[in-house]
């Protein structure tokens, strides 16, 4: 059976408790680094019958990240990186939805980042659609994206005596979204 695409159309909360929203960074030039947020919010609008017309919003409380460091957690949260007692909050809102073809979608949006907005572009797959046991219509996405972390003013770093420097430039962006369809 062939899912209807045009019977997801509405809108969606995004269900923080069932999606993940992290990133993987280069140290030491030799190993990658994950993290995550733990808490943020977020709203999709879908459009079955016309992907374009689709939307997204997500707000990322900046002091909820976790590396399972809380040493590094910190640091992150201090003035080096996010200054997260000036700027709190991290933001994405969608400008452009398409198709790509069969289960994958592309999302074009602003990120905005310690007061700094750059489009940012998420390649996402399309996971799939359930009730789940709650009487809940779930879809599914997961996705990624990658961003110069300079461009948004994240510029602390460390230089290392074999060369190279200790945190990478370019990060990648992890999502792995579950979204509940409003009433």
């Amino acid at each position: 059976m062939t899912l209807d695409l045009a019977t997801l159309t509405g809108d969606y909360t995004i269900d923080a408790a069932h999606t993940t929203i992290g990133f993987t960074a280069r140290h030491a030039m030799v190993t990658n680094v994950k993290g995550k947020f733990l808490d943020f919010s977020g709203s999709l609008h879908l459009d079955g019958t016309d992907p374009s017309r689709s939307s997204a919003t997500i707000d990322v409380k900046m002091d909820s990240i976790d590396t399972g460091n809380a040493d590094r957690d910190g640091h992150l949260r201090s003035a080096d990186f996010f200054k997260t007692d000036e700027f709190p909050t991290m933001t994405f809102r969608s400008t452009k939805a398409e198709s790509l073809g069969g289960d994958d979608y592309r999302v074009t949006g602003d990120l905005s980042i310690l007061g700094v907005t750059k489009p940012i572009t998420i390649d996402l797959e399309f996971n799939g659609a359930a009730k789940d046991p709650f009487g809940n219509e779930r879809v599914g996405f997961e996705g990624t994206a990658t961003i110069l972390r300079s461009e948004f003013g994240l510029t602390w770093n460390a230089a290392l005596e074999t060369g190279g420097f200790l945190v990478s430039d370019k990060i990648k962006l992890n999502f792995d979204i579950s979204a509940i369809k409003n009433a």
